[in-house]
Protein backbone atom coordinates (compact mmCIF):
# COMPACT_ATOMS: atom_id res chain seq x y z
CA UNK A 1 0.00 0.00 0.00
CA UNK A 2 1.13 3.47 -0.57
CA UNK A 3 0.24 6.20 1.93
CA UNK A 4 0.33 9.92 1.37
CA UNK A 5 -0.41 11.95 4.85
CA UNK A 6 -0.81 15.33 4.82
CA UNK A 7 1.66 16.21 1.71
CA UNK A 8 2.02 19.56 0.35
CA UNK A 9 4.57 21.17 -2.59
CA UNK A 10 4.78 24.59 -2.92
CA UNK A 11 7.08 26.54 -6.15
CA UNK A 12 7.22 30.05 -4.54
CA UNK A 13 4.19 31.29 -2.77
CA UNK A 14 2.27 29.01 -5.35
CA UNK A 15 0.60 25.87 -3.74
CA UNK A 16 0.71 22.93 -6.15
CA UNK A 17 -0.30 20.08 -3.69
CA UNK A 18 -2.04 20.97 -0.76
CA UNK A 19 -2.29 19.03 2.65
CA UNK A 20 -2.98 15.55 0.19
CA UNK A 21 -3.89 12.58 1.99
CA UNK A 22 -4.51 9.43 0.16
CA UNK A 23 -3.85 5.61 0.45
CA UNK A 24 -3.32 3.79 -2.37
CA UNK A 25 -4.48 -0.08 -2.63
CA UNK A 26 -2.43 -3.21 -3.85
CA UNK A 27 -3.16 -4.79 -7.06
CA UNK A 28 -5.41 -1.99 -8.73
CA UNK A 29 -5.77 0.51 -10.91
CA UNK A 30 -6.09 4.01 -9.61
CA UNK A 31 -6.60 7.50 -11.96
CA UNK A 32 -5.71 10.66 -10.80
CA UNK A 33 -8.23 12.92 -12.71
CA UNK A 34 -8.50 16.96 -12.64
CA UNK A 35 -8.16 19.57 -14.44
CA UNK A 36 -4.33 21.01 -15.96
CA UNK A 37 -2.73 22.62 -13.13
CA UNK A 38 -4.65 20.64 -10.26
CA UNK A 39 -1.39 18.99 -9.14
CA UNK A 40 -1.96 15.44 -10.51
CA UNK A 41 1.98 14.78 -11.87
CA UNK A 42 3.41 16.92 -8.97
CA UNK A 43 1.80 14.35 -6.80
CA UNK A 44 2.82 11.28 -8.52
CA UNK A 45 6.18 12.34 -8.90
CA UNK A 46 6.63 12.95 -5.29
CA UNK A 47 5.30 9.61 -4.67
CA UNK A 48 7.98 7.98 -6.68
CA UNK A 49 10.94 10.65 -5.44
CA UNK A 50 11.71 12.52 -8.22
CA UNK A 51 10.25 15.51 -6.60
CA UNK A 52 10.96 16.55 -3.12
CA UNK A 53 7.84 17.42 -1.12
CA UNK A 54 8.41 20.16 1.33
CA UNK A 55 5.90 18.46 4.05
CA UNK A 56 4.06 15.33 4.77
CA UNK A 57 4.92 11.82 4.29
CA UNK A 58 5.26 9.04 1.75
CA UNK A 59 5.02 5.66 2.91
CA UNK A 60 5.36 2.48 0.45
CA UNK A 61 4.50 -0.51 2.09
CA UNK A 62 5.13 1.10 5.68
CA UNK A 63 8.53 2.62 4.50
CA UNK A 64 9.14 6.08 4.24
CA UNK A 65 10.44 6.98 0.63
CA UNK A 66 12.69 9.41 2.07
CA UNK A 67 14.59 6.84 4.17
CA UNK A 68 15.06 4.28 1.14
CA UNK A 69 18.05 3.43 -0.85
CA UNK A 70 17.81 4.79 -4.58
CA UNK A 71 18.61 1.02 -6.13
CA UNK A 72 15.60 -0.94 -3.69
CA UNK A 73 13.17 1.69 -4.48
CA UNK A 74 14.00 1.05 -7.97
CA UNK A 75 12.72 -2.41 -7.95
CA UNK A 76 9.75 -1.68 -5.85
CA UNK A 77 8.34 1.61 -7.96
CA UNK A 78 8.66 2.79 -11.48
CA UNK A 79 8.11 6.24 -12.95
CA UNK A 80 7.14 7.12 -16.73
CA UNK A 81 7.09 10.64 -16.93
CA UNK A 82 5.34 12.41 -19.25
CA UNK A 83 8.46 13.59 -21.51
CA UNK A 84 11.24 11.31 -22.33
CA UNK A 85 14.54 12.52 -23.61
CA UNK A 86 17.52 10.36 -24.15
CA UNK A 87 20.46 11.82 -26.54
CA UNK A 88 22.38 8.48 -26.93
CA UNK A 89 20.85 6.71 -30.10
CA UNK A 90 19.06 3.67 -29.08
CA UNK A 91 17.36 0.78 -30.41
CA UNK A 92 13.99 -0.28 -28.68
CA UNK A 93 15.81 -3.57 -27.82
CA UNK A 94 18.24 -0.98 -25.73
CA UNK A 95 16.07 0.58 -24.38
CA UNK A 96 13.56 -1.57 -22.92
CA UNK A 97 16.94 -3.05 -21.57
CA UNK A 98 17.65 -0.30 -18.83
CA UNK A 99 14.29 -1.48 -16.94
CA UNK A 100 16.65 -4.26 -15.82
CA UNK A 101 19.57 -1.68 -14.20
CA UNK A 102 18.30 -1.56 -10.51
CA UNK A 103 19.07 -5.68 -10.75
CA UNK A 104 22.30 -5.89 -12.91
CA UNK A 105 23.52 -3.09 -13.14
CA UNK A 106 24.06 -2.67 -16.71
CA UNK A 107 25.40 -6.52 -16.97
CA UNK A 108 22.19 -8.82 -18.29
CA UNK A 109 21.97 -12.25 -17.02
CA UNK A 110 19.87 -14.54 -19.06
CA UNK A 111 17.01 -14.06 -16.77
CA UNK A 112 16.96 -10.15 -17.09
CA UNK A 113 16.94 -10.96 -21.20
CA UNK A 114 13.74 -12.67 -20.43
CA UNK A 115 11.92 -10.22 -18.78
CA UNK A 116 12.71 -7.74 -21.89
CA UNK A 117 11.73 -9.94 -24.46
CA UNK A 118 8.54 -10.83 -22.30
CA UNK A 119 8.02 -6.47 -21.94
CA UNK A 120 8.75 -5.89 -25.76
CA UNK A 121 6.07 -9.08 -26.24
CA UNK A 122 3.19 -7.81 -24.22
CA UNK A 123 3.68 -3.85 -25.70
CA UNK A 124 4.12 -5.62 -29.10
CA UNK A 125 7.08 -4.14 -30.49
CA UNK A 126 8.71 -7.36 -31.74
CA UNK A 127 8.26 -6.04 -35.14
CA UNK A 128 10.80 -2.73 -34.17
CA UNK A 129 12.90 -4.14 -31.44
CA UNK A 130 16.06 -3.56 -33.70
CA UNK A 131 14.87 -0.06 -35.25
CA UNK A 132 16.04 2.79 -33.45
CA UNK A 133 14.02 5.38 -31.34
CA UNK A 134 14.52 8.05 -33.66
CA UNK A 135 12.97 5.93 -36.91
CA UNK A 136 9.89 5.48 -34.85
CA UNK A 137 6.72 7.55 -34.46
CA UNK A 138 5.81 9.41 -31.12
CA UNK A 139 3.16 6.73 -30.37
CA UNK A 140 5.93 3.95 -30.92
CA UNK A 141 8.13 5.68 -29.02
CA UNK A 142 5.96 5.49 -26.08
CA UNK A 143 5.15 2.16 -26.00
CA UNK A 144 8.89 1.50 -25.83
CA UNK A 145 8.94 3.53 -22.85
CA UNK A 146 6.34 1.44 -21.43
CA UNK A 147 7.93 -1.51 -22.19
CA UNK A 148 10.98 -0.53 -20.24
CA UNK A 149 9.15 0.29 -17.60
CA UNK A 150 6.80 -3.08 -17.40
CA UNK A 151 10.62 -4.71 -18.02
CA UNK A 152 12.14 -3.17 -14.41
CA UNK A 153 8.81 -5.66 -12.81
CA UNK A 154 8.29 -3.39 -9.83
CA UNK A 155 5.28 -4.09 -7.50
CA UNK A 156 4.13 -0.17 -7.97
CA UNK A 157 3.94 1.48 -11.36
CA UNK A 158 3.47 4.84 -12.17
CA UNK A 159 2.96 6.54 -15.18
CA UNK A 160 2.18 10.52 -16.25
CA UNK A 161 -0.10 10.91 -18.83
CA UNK A 162 0.86 7.23 -20.81
CA UNK A 163 -1.76 8.33 -23.31
CA UNK A 164 0.41 11.51 -24.55
CA UNK A 165 1.17 10.94 -28.72
CA UNK A 166 -0.96 7.95 -28.96
CA UNK A 167 -4.00 6.74 -31.36
CA UNK A 168 -6.93 5.28 -30.13
CA UNK A 169 -6.02 1.81 -31.13
CA UNK A 170 -2.60 2.05 -29.63
CA UNK A 171 -4.23 3.99 -26.36
CA UNK A 172 -6.90 0.94 -25.74
CA UNK A 173 -3.95 -1.69 -26.20
CA UNK A 174 -1.92 0.90 -23.40
CA UNK A 175 -4.93 0.10 -20.96
CA UNK A 176 -5.19 -3.33 -21.70
CA UNK A 177 -2.00 -4.02 -20.70
CA UNK A 178 -2.24 -1.97 -17.52
CA UNK A 179 -5.71 -4.17 -16.46
CA UNK A 180 -3.76 -7.33 -17.48
CA UNK A 181 -0.59 -6.50 -15.63
CA UNK A 182 -3.40 -5.75 -12.43
CA UNK A 183 -5.35 -8.13 -12.83
CA UNK A 184 -3.23 -11.43 -14.05
CA UNK A 185 0.60 -10.33 -12.04
CA UNK A 186 -1.80 -8.23 -9.30
CA UNK A 187 1.11 -4.96 -10.01
CA UNK A 188 -0.47 -1.19 -8.44
CA UNK A 189 -0.93 0.60 -11.43
CA UNK A 190 -1.27 4.69 -10.62
CA UNK A 191 -1.92 6.66 -13.50
CA UNK A 192 -2.40 10.37 -14.37
CA UNK A 193 -4.72 10.42 -17.15
CA UNK A 194 -7.14 13.53 -18.93
CA UNK A 195 -9.35 10.99 -20.61
CA UNK A 196 -12.09 10.12 -17.66
CA UNK A 197 -13.50 8.15 -20.36
CA UNK A 198 -10.66 5.83 -20.36
CA UNK A 199 -10.25 6.26 -16.12
CA UNK A 200 -14.08 5.29 -16.02
CA UNK A 201 -13.70 2.27 -18.18
CA UNK A 202 -10.48 0.81 -16.63
CA UNK A 203 -10.08 2.26 -12.95
CA UNK A 204 -10.72 0.41 -10.10
CA UNK A 205 -10.23 3.49 -7.52
CA UNK A 206 -10.35 7.31 -9.36
CA UNK A 207 -8.89 10.47 -7.27
CA UNK A 208 -10.07 13.46 -8.07
CA UNK A 209 -7.53 16.74 -7.57
CA UNK A 210 -8.59 20.13 -7.54
CA UNK A 211 -6.50 23.53 -7.57
CA UNK A 212 -3.79 21.29 -5.77
CA UNK A 213 -6.05 19.42 -3.53
CA UNK A 214 -8.01 16.25 -2.87
CA UNK A 215 -12.06 17.43 -3.73
CA UNK A 216 -13.19 13.51 -4.33
CA UNK A 217 -11.78 9.85 -4.14
CA UNK A 218 -13.43 6.78 -4.34
CA UNK A 219 -14.48 3.68 -6.76
CA UNK A 220 -14.61 4.39 -10.12
CA UNK A 221 -18.70 4.53 -10.09
CA UNK A 222 -18.79 6.61 -7.07
CA UNK A 223 -17.11 9.42 -9.16
CA UNK A 224 -17.89 8.91 -12.25
CA UNK A 225 -21.35 10.52 -11.30
CA UNK A 226 -22.93 14.10 -13.15
CA UNK A 227 -22.54 16.16 -9.41
CA UNK A 228 -18.97 15.10 -8.69
CA UNK A 229 -18.22 15.25 -12.42
CA UNK A 230 -19.51 19.29 -12.16
CA UNK A 231 -17.35 19.79 -9.05
CA UNK A 232 -14.27 18.73 -10.53
CA UNK A 233 -14.49 20.23 -13.79
CA UNK A 234 -17.04 22.90 -13.89
CA UNK A 235 -18.84 21.44 -16.44
CA UNK A 236 -21.99 19.48 -17.03
CA UNK A 237 -20.82 16.16 -18.17
CA UNK A 238 -24.04 13.79 -19.45
CA UNK A 239 -23.49 10.29 -18.82
CA UNK A 240 -24.25 6.98 -20.37
CA UNK A 241 -24.23 3.92 -19.63
CA UNK A 242 -22.38 1.42 -23.06
CA UNK A 243 -21.64 -2.55 -22.85
CA UNK A 244 -21.42 -1.50 -18.49
CA UNK A 245 -19.07 1.01 -18.84
CA UNK A 246 -20.15 4.90 -18.03
CA UNK A 247 -19.03 6.93 -20.48
CA UNK A 248 -18.79 10.88 -20.15
CA UNK A 249 -20.44 12.90 -23.01
CA UNK A 250 -18.83 16.00 -23.26
CA UNK A 251 -18.76 17.34 -26.37
CA UNK A 252 -22.32 18.84 -26.88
Amino acid sequence: MIEVRHVSKSYGNKPVVDDVSIRIAKGQITSFIGPNGAGKSTLLSMISRLIAKDSGEILIDGEDVTKSKSQELAKKISILKQSNHINVRLTVRDLVSFGRFPYSQGKLTKEDWEFVDEAIRYMELGDMQHKYLDQLSGGQNQRAYIAMVIAQNTEYILLDEPLNNLDMKHSVQIMKVLRRLADELGKTVIIVIHDINFASCYSDYIVALKDGKVIKEGPTDVIIERSVLQDIYDMDIQIQEINGNKICVYFA
